[in-house]
C-alpha cells in the first residue's frame, strides 16, 4: 500500500470505529462530539487538503469538502457548548442569553444527526466510508521520494500564501473572523500536516539557534504532545523542519488562539442579544462588554495584541526558516 493511501486508511479506520459506535447511541452526534471524532476528521481533512495540492486536485478537493462538512458541524457544536458551559455559573449573564446559546448547541447537534443519516455516514454497509475508500484506491499515488519533494514544494507555496496575506494586511487586523481567525487557520494547517502525514515530517535542532527564539520555547510548547512528530516507521525519505522554528510556530498558533477565543466571547453574546432582544449592533456590543466585566478586552484591543505578536514573529522570518529541506536514509 502506497504511503498516501496508508495514511488515509489509518484515520478512516479510526473514524469508522467512532461512527459504528455512535450508530448504536440515541444521539450519535452528541456521542461523536464527546468522543473526539473531530480529531480524525481534522486529520482526514488535512490529508485531503494537502494531497489536493500534490495531485488529483478534483478528487481530493471533493473528499476534503466531505470531511470538512462533518468537522465544521462538530466545531459549531463545540463553539456553543463551550460558551454554554463557561457562562452557566456566571450570574451576570442573563438566562435568556444562556438559554439561546444552549438552544444553538442542541440545534447544531440535531443538524449533525440529520447530516450523518442523509450523507450515509451512519448506514448499513458503511456506504459513505466505502465510497471514499473506492475513490482513494483509484488515486495516482506518488512514490515516496517524489511525494516528499512534492510536500516540500506544497509547504513553500503555503508559506508564501501566508506571507502575502500578512503583507497585504500590513499587520493591521480589523476583524476577528476575517483577519485573526483566517490567519490562524492557515498557519495552523502547517502544524497539523505533520500529524496527518504520520512520520514523513521530522524535526531537527539547528547547531546554533538565535536567542530571540528562546521566548517561544515555553514548557507548554516544548512539552506539548502535538509538537512530537509521529514515528518515522519504515519511511526512507523525509521533510525536515527546524525544531525551534516549529516550536515558534506552535507558540504563535496558541497565542492567536487565546486572543481569538477571547474575542469570540464577545461575539457570541452580541449574537444572543441580537436574536433575543430588539437592539442595535452598537447597543448589543456595549451590553456584551458590560455583562463580561472590566477584565474583558475590547475587540480592537485583542486585534492590536495580535498585530504586535505577528509583527515580532514575522519580522524574525521564522516562517521562512521553518523548512530545512528533504532528507533520505
Amino acid at each position: 500500500m502506497k504511503n498516501g493511501l496508508a495514511r488515509f486508511d489509518y484515520f478512516l479506520n479510526k473514524l469508522q470505529d467512532l461512527l459504528d459506535k455512535s450508530s448504536k447511541q440515541k444521539n450519535p452526534a452528541l456521542w461523536l462530539y464527546q468522543n473526539n471524532a473531530r480529531t480524525p476528521l481534522f486529520m482526514l481533512e488535512g490529508l485531503a487538503k494537502l494531497y489536493a495540492g500534490l495531485h488529483n486536485k478534483k478528487k481530493f478537493s471533493k473528499l476534503k469538502d466531505q470531511f470538512k462538512l462533518l468537522e465544521d458541524a462538530l466545531g459549531a457544536i463545540d463553539y456553543y457548548d463551550a460558551f454554554a458551559k463557561e457562562f452557566a455559573k456566571n450570574k451576570k449573564i442573563p438566562a435568556s442569553i444562556k438559554n439561546y446559546i444552549q438552544a444553538q448547541s442542541r440545534e447544531k447537534l440535531q443538524s449533525l444527526n440529520e447530516t450523518l443519516k442523509e450523507k450515509e455516514w451512519i448506514s448499513a454497509g458503511n456506504i459513505r466510508i466505502a465510497k471514499i475508500r473506492k475513490k482513494l484506491a483509484k488515486a495516482d499515488w506518488q512514490k515516496e521520494r517524489e511525494e516528499t519533494e512534492s510536500i516540500n514544494s506544497f509547504y513553500i507555496l503555503a508559506i508564501k500564501k501566508i506571507l502575502n496575506f500578512i503583507n497585504q494586511k500590513d499587520f493591521h487586523f480589523e476583524n476577528v473572523e476575517a483577519d485573526l481567525h483566517e490567519l490562524r487557520r492557515d498557519i495552523r494547517w502547517l502544524s497539523i500536516y505533520p500529524q496527518c502525514l504520520r512520520g514523513c515530517i521530522q524535526l531537527s535542532k539547528a547547531k546554533s539557534s538565535p536567542r530571540y527564539l528562546d521566548k517561544y520555547l515555553t514548557k507548554e510548547i516544548t512539552g506539548s504532545p502535538y509538537n512530537i512528530m509521529p514515528d518515522a516507521g519504515d519511511s526512507k525519505h523525509f521533510l525536515v523542519f527546524n525544531k525551534n522554528r516549529f516550536y515558534a510556530l506552535s507558540w504563535l498558533i496558541a497565542e492567536l488562539g487565546k486572543l481569538k477565543d477571547n474575542g469570540l466571547r464577545v461575539v457570541v453574546i452580541e449574537e444572543a442579544l441580537l436574536q433575543t432582544t430588539k437592539t442595535t449592533d452598537k447597543d448589543a456590543a456595549k451590553k456584551a462588554y458590560q455583562l463580561l466585566g472590566n477584565k474583558q478586552l475590547k475587540i480592537q484591543q485583542l486585534l492590536d495584541k495580535a498585530e504586535t505578536i505577528c509583527k515580532t514573529y514575522f519580522k524574525e522570518k521564522n516562517l521562512e526558516s521553518l523548512l530545512i529541506g528533504t532528507a533520505a536514509v
